[in-house]
Protein backbone atom coordinates (compact mmCIF):
# COMPACT_ATOMS: atom_id res chain seq x y z
CA UNK A 1 0.00 0.00 0.00
CA UNK A 2 2.74 2.78 0.80
CA UNK A 3 4.54 1.24 -2.42
CA UNK A 4 1.36 2.17 -4.39
CA UNK A 5 0.38 5.96 -1.91
CA UNK A 6 4.64 6.72 -3.13
CA UNK A 7 3.72 6.05 -7.33
CA UNK A 8 0.27 7.76 -7.07
CA UNK A 9 2.67 10.90 -5.31
CA UNK A 10 4.83 10.43 -8.13
CA UNK A 11 2.56 11.11 -11.19
CA UNK A 12 0.74 14.09 -9.45
CA UNK A 13 3.49 16.54 -10.94
CA UNK A 14 3.65 14.50 -13.97
CA UNK A 15 0.47 14.66 -14.84
CA UNK A 16 0.16 18.67 -13.16
CA UNK A 17 2.92 19.32 -15.54
CA UNK A 18 1.57 17.87 -18.58
CA UNK A 19 -2.02 19.82 -18.09
CA UNK A 20 0.51 22.97 -17.79
CA UNK A 21 2.15 22.31 -20.82
CA UNK A 22 -0.87 21.35 -22.79
CA UNK A 23 -2.60 24.71 -22.04
CA UNK A 24 0.43 26.79 -22.86
CA UNK A 25 0.40 25.22 -25.97
CA UNK A 26 -2.95 25.92 -26.70
CA UNK A 27 -2.59 29.12 -25.74
CA UNK A 28 0.56 30.04 -27.81
CA UNK A 29 -1.54 28.59 -30.73
CA UNK A 30 -4.87 30.41 -29.99
CA UNK A 31 -2.38 33.44 -29.87
CA UNK A 32 -0.46 32.55 -33.18
CA UNK A 33 -3.91 32.35 -34.62
CA UNK A 34 -5.16 35.87 -33.57
CA UNK A 35 -2.31 37.36 -34.92
CA UNK A 36 -2.49 35.54 -38.67
CA UNK A 37 -6.26 35.93 -38.54
CA UNK A 38 -5.78 40.26 -37.42
CA UNK A 39 -5.20 41.61 -41.13
CA UNK A 40 -7.87 39.56 -42.68
CA UNK A 41 -10.52 40.73 -40.06
CA UNK A 42 -8.89 44.03 -40.41
CA UNK A 43 -9.47 44.27 -44.60
CA UNK A 44 -12.99 43.27 -43.94
CA UNK A 45 -13.85 45.72 -41.57
CA UNK A 46 -11.96 48.84 -43.16
CA UNK A 47 -13.92 48.03 -46.24
CA UNK A 48 -16.81 49.18 -44.75
CA UNK A 49 -14.73 52.35 -43.96
CA UNK A 50 -14.99 55.43 -46.20
CA UNK A 51 -11.66 56.90 -46.94
CA UNK A 52 -11.02 59.31 -44.41
CA UNK A 53 -11.88 57.19 -42.12
CA UNK A 54 -9.36 54.17 -43.06
CA UNK A 55 -6.60 56.98 -42.38
CA UNK A 56 -8.06 58.57 -39.31
CA UNK A 57 -5.51 58.57 -36.42
CA UNK A 58 -5.33 56.85 -34.01
CA UNK A 59 -6.96 53.77 -36.29
CA UNK A 60 -9.96 52.07 -35.32
CA UNK A 61 -11.19 48.64 -36.00
CA UNK A 62 -14.52 49.70 -36.93
CA UNK A 63 -15.95 53.06 -38.48
CA UNK A 64 -18.95 55.44 -37.15
CA UNK A 65 -20.95 53.25 -39.49
CA UNK A 66 -20.68 50.29 -41.41
CA UNK A 67 -21.57 50.81 -45.09
CA UNK A 68 -21.35 48.37 -48.05
CA UNK A 69 -21.35 51.26 -50.24
CA UNK A 70 -17.59 50.76 -51.24
CA UNK A 71 -18.60 47.14 -52.57
CA UNK A 72 -21.78 49.06 -54.36
CA UNK A 73 -18.95 51.32 -56.31
CA UNK A 74 -16.83 48.65 -56.78
CA UNK A 75 -19.15 46.02 -58.65
CA UNK A 76 -20.73 49.56 -60.89
CA UNK A 77 -17.74 51.84 -61.35
CA UNK A 78 -15.26 48.92 -62.52
CA UNK A 79 -16.09 45.32 -64.17
CA UNK A 80 -14.98 43.27 -61.40
CA UNK A 81 -17.17 40.53 -61.76
CA UNK A 82 -15.58 40.25 -64.89
CA UNK A 83 -12.53 40.41 -63.59
CA UNK A 84 -13.51 37.39 -60.89
CA UNK A 85 -14.56 35.45 -63.89
CA UNK A 86 -11.34 35.70 -65.92
CA UNK A 87 -9.59 34.49 -62.74
CA UNK A 88 -11.94 31.45 -61.88
CA UNK A 89 -11.67 30.59 -66.32
CA UNK A 90 -7.61 31.00 -65.44
CA UNK A 91 -7.64 29.43 -62.22
CA UNK A 92 -9.67 26.12 -63.21
CA UNK A 93 -7.96 25.37 -66.31
CA UNK A 94 -4.56 26.19 -65.31
CA UNK A 95 -5.40 23.54 -62.44
CA UNK A 96 -7.12 21.17 -64.40
CA UNK A 97 -4.11 20.69 -66.58
CA UNK A 98 -1.22 20.41 -63.39
CA UNK A 99 -3.24 17.68 -61.87
CA UNK A 100 -3.48 15.72 -65.17
CA UNK A 101 0.48 16.61 -66.43
CA UNK A 102 1.72 16.40 -62.43
CA UNK A 103 -0.23 12.93 -61.76
CA UNK A 104 1.19 11.49 -65.15
CA UNK A 105 4.90 12.39 -64.38
CA UNK A 106 4.45 11.78 -60.59
CA UNK A 107 3.32 7.84 -61.77
CA UNK A 108 6.12 7.75 -63.99
CA UNK A 109 9.20 9.09 -61.86
CA UNK A 110 7.26 7.87 -58.58
CA UNK A 111 6.01 4.08 -59.28
CA UNK A 112 7.32 3.41 -62.63
CA UNK A 113 11.06 1.40 -62.48
CA UNK A 114 12.97 2.95 -65.12
CA UNK A 115 17.07 3.42 -65.57
CA UNK A 116 18.08 6.75 -64.46
CA UNK A 117 14.69 7.91 -62.60
CA UNK A 118 16.18 9.31 -59.75
CA UNK A 119 18.57 11.33 -61.91
CA UNK A 120 15.91 12.83 -64.59
CA UNK A 121 13.83 13.54 -61.80
CA UNK A 122 16.79 15.47 -59.81
CA UNK A 123 17.24 17.35 -63.61
CA UNK A 124 12.86 18.11 -63.09
CA UNK A 125 13.41 19.76 -59.72
CA UNK A 126 16.36 21.97 -60.82
CA UNK A 127 13.44 24.22 -62.52
CA UNK A 128 12.00 24.95 -59.54
CA UNK A 129 15.28 27.11 -58.46
CA UNK A 130 14.82 29.45 -61.34
CA UNK A 131 12.98 32.43 -60.79
CA UNK A 132 10.28 33.62 -62.55
CA UNK A 133 11.82 37.18 -63.00
CA UNK A 134 14.14 35.09 -64.97
CA UNK A 135 11.66 33.24 -67.07
CA UNK A 136 9.28 36.27 -67.83
CA UNK A 137 11.07 37.62 -70.85
CA UNK A 138 12.33 34.16 -72.95
CA UNK A 139 8.39 32.87 -72.36
CA UNK A 140 7.23 36.33 -73.36
CA UNK A 141 9.76 36.66 -76.56
CA UNK A 142 8.06 32.64 -77.57
CA UNK A 143 4.51 33.90 -76.57
CA UNK A 144 5.01 36.61 -79.18
CA UNK A 145 6.60 34.35 -81.56
CA UNK A 146 3.35 32.46 -81.45
CA UNK A 147 1.13 35.15 -81.59
CA UNK A 148 -0.57 34.29 -77.99
CA UNK A 149 0.22 37.56 -76.65
CA UNK A 150 -2.98 38.98 -75.32
CA UNK A 151 -4.66 35.48 -75.09
CA UNK A 152 -5.90 33.05 -72.78
CA UNK A 153 -3.01 30.14 -73.62
CA UNK A 154 -0.74 32.80 -72.96
CA UNK A 155 -2.22 33.23 -69.24
CA UNK A 156 -2.42 29.41 -68.64
CA UNK A 157 0.03 27.03 -70.43
CA UNK A 158 3.57 28.40 -69.51
CA UNK A 159 3.36 28.33 -65.73
CA UNK A 160 0.89 24.73 -66.01
CA UNK A 161 3.58 22.37 -66.49
CA UNK A 162 6.24 23.29 -63.25
CA UNK A 163 7.45 20.54 -60.82
CA UNK A 164 6.56 21.21 -57.90
CA UNK A 165 3.13 19.33 -58.29
CA UNK A 166 4.98 16.51 -60.01
CA UNK A 167 7.13 16.35 -56.88
CA UNK A 168 4.20 16.30 -54.47
CA UNK A 169 2.55 13.83 -56.46
CA UNK A 170 5.78 11.83 -56.46
CA UNK A 171 6.43 11.80 -52.81
CA UNK A 172 2.69 10.41 -51.92
CA UNK A 173 2.77 7.87 -54.66
CA UNK A 174 6.11 6.45 -52.99
CA UNK A 175 4.73 5.98 -49.81
CA UNK A 176 1.89 3.80 -51.47
CA UNK A 177 2.39 0.32 -51.21
CA UNK A 178 4.42 -0.82 -54.47
CA UNK A 179 2.37 -4.29 -54.04
CA UNK A 180 -0.66 -2.52 -55.40
CA UNK A 181 0.81 -2.18 -58.24
CA UNK A 182 1.95 -5.61 -58.82
CA UNK A 183 -1.17 -7.13 -58.17
CA UNK A 184 -2.91 -4.81 -60.96
CA UNK A 185 -0.29 -6.35 -63.35
CA UNK A 186 -0.48 -9.97 -62.04
CA UNK A 187 -4.57 -9.51 -62.78
CA UNK A 188 -4.10 -7.75 -66.10
CA UNK A 189 -4.44 -4.41 -66.11
CA UNK A 190 -2.21 -2.18 -68.02
CA UNK A 191 -0.14 0.84 -66.97
CA UNK A 192 -2.50 3.38 -67.86
CA UNK A 193 -5.56 1.33 -66.01
CA UNK A 194 -3.25 0.65 -62.57
CA UNK A 195 -2.53 4.35 -63.34
CA UNK A 196 -6.21 5.47 -63.81
CA UNK A 197 -8.23 2.51 -61.40
CA UNK A 198 -5.70 1.99 -58.29
CA UNK A 199 -3.08 4.76 -57.90
CA UNK A 200 -5.49 7.80 -58.60
CA UNK A 201 -8.23 7.26 -56.49
CA UNK A 202 -5.65 6.64 -53.41
CA UNK A 203 -3.85 10.10 -54.26
CA UNK A 204 -7.21 12.14 -53.76
CA UNK A 205 -5.69 14.13 -50.55
CA UNK A 206 -2.47 14.35 -52.34
CA UNK A 207 -4.39 15.95 -55.64
CA UNK A 208 -6.61 17.85 -53.03
CA UNK A 209 -3.60 20.13 -51.54
CA UNK A 210 -2.30 20.35 -54.96
CA UNK A 211 -5.80 21.61 -56.47
CA UNK A 212 -6.08 24.34 -53.92
CA UNK A 213 -2.20 24.87 -53.75
CA UNK A 214 -2.17 26.11 -58.13
CA UNK A 215 -5.43 27.42 -57.87
CA UNK A 216 -4.59 30.08 -55.87
CA UNK A 217 -1.35 30.86 -57.20
CA UNK A 218 -3.02 31.27 -60.60
CA UNK A 219 -5.87 33.15 -58.71
CA UNK A 220 -2.98 35.77 -57.45
CA UNK A 221 -0.44 35.67 -60.00
CA UNK A 222 0.28 39.37 -60.99
CA UNK A 223 3.51 39.49 -62.73
CA UNK A 224 3.34 37.48 -65.59
CA UNK A 225 -0.78 38.82 -66.39
CA UNK A 226 0.92 42.16 -66.11
CA UNK A 227 3.54 41.10 -68.86
CA UNK A 228 1.24 39.22 -71.42
CA UNK A 229 -2.61 41.22 -71.25
CA UNK A 230 -3.04 44.16 -73.26
CA UNK A 231 -6.85 44.02 -72.94
CA UNK A 232 -7.75 44.36 -69.30
CA UNK A 233 -11.08 44.91 -69.56
CA UNK A 234 -11.47 41.66 -71.81
CA UNK A 235 -9.37 38.84 -70.55
CA UNK A 236 -7.93 40.77 -67.20
CA UNK A 237 -7.63 38.28 -63.64
CA UNK A 238 -8.42 39.73 -60.49
CA UNK A 239 -4.87 41.28 -59.42
CA UNK A 240 -5.11 43.77 -62.81
CA UNK A 241 -8.03 44.46 -61.70
CA UNK A 242 -7.66 45.84 -58.51
CA UNK A 243 -5.07 47.84 -60.27
CA UNK A 244 -7.04 50.21 -61.85
CA UNK A 245 -8.61 51.53 -58.55
CA UNK A 246 -4.86 53.08 -58.57
CA UNK A 247 -4.90 56.25 -60.56
CA UNK A 248 -2.63 59.52 -60.79
CA UNK A 249 -4.14 61.54 -57.52
CA UNK A 250 -3.54 58.07 -55.89
CA UNK A 251 -4.81 54.75 -54.67
CA UNK A 252 -8.79 54.81 -53.76
CA UNK A 253 -7.88 52.07 -51.06
CA UNK A 254 -11.81 51.83 -49.79
CA UNK A 255 -12.41 50.82 -53.23
CA UNK A 256 -9.10 48.73 -53.00
CA UNK A 257 -10.22 46.93 -49.97
CA UNK A 258 -13.45 45.93 -50.71
CA UNK A 259 -12.51 44.68 -54.05
CA UNK A 260 -9.83 42.13 -52.25
CA UNK A 261 -12.86 40.83 -49.90
CA UNK A 262 -14.90 40.04 -52.83
CA UNK A 263 -11.43 38.45 -54.34
CA UNK A 264 -10.64 36.38 -51.75
CA UNK A 265 -14.09 34.94 -51.74
CA UNK A 266 -13.52 32.19 -54.19
CA UNK A 267 -10.16 31.03 -52.68
CA UNK A 268 -11.74 30.80 -49.37
CA UNK A 269 -14.76 28.62 -50.30
CA UNK A 270 -12.77 26.23 -52.04
CA UNK A 271 -10.35 25.69 -49.04
CA UNK A 272 -13.41 25.25 -47.16
CA UNK A 273 -15.02 22.35 -49.33
CA UNK A 274 -11.53 20.27 -49.50
CA UNK A 275 -10.81 21.32 -46.16
CA UNK A 276 -10.78 17.01 -45.36
CA UNK A 277 -8.65 16.21 -47.94
CA UNK A 278 -6.35 19.01 -47.21
CA UNK A 279 -6.00 17.62 -44.19
CA UNK A 280 -5.37 14.32 -44.90
CA UNK A 281 -3.62 14.88 -47.74
CA UNK A 282 -0.47 17.43 -45.69
CA UNK A 283 -0.59 14.59 -43.21
CA UNK A 284 -0.05 11.57 -45.89
CA UNK A 285 2.63 13.25 -48.12
CA UNK A 286 5.61 12.91 -46.37
CA UNK A 287 9.14 12.92 -47.68
CA UNK A 288 9.95 9.02 -47.17
CA UNK A 289 9.40 6.44 -49.96
CA UNK A 290 11.44 4.08 -52.03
Amino acid sequence: MAEQTNVTERQKPTFRWRSIGKFGSEAALMAFVVVFLFPIVFTITSSTKTRAEIFAMPPSLFGESITLDNYVAVLRDAPFMRYILNGMIVAFLGTLIVLVVSALAAYAFGILRWRGRDHGMLVYLATIMIPQEVLVIPMFLLMQRLGWINTWQALILPFAFGAFGTFLLRQFFMNLPYELVEASRVDGCSQFRTFLQIVLPLAKPALGVLAVWTFITFWNSFLWPLIVVNDIERIGTVPLGLQTFVGEHGASWNLILAASVVSIAPTLLLVILLQRHLVKGIAMAGLGGR
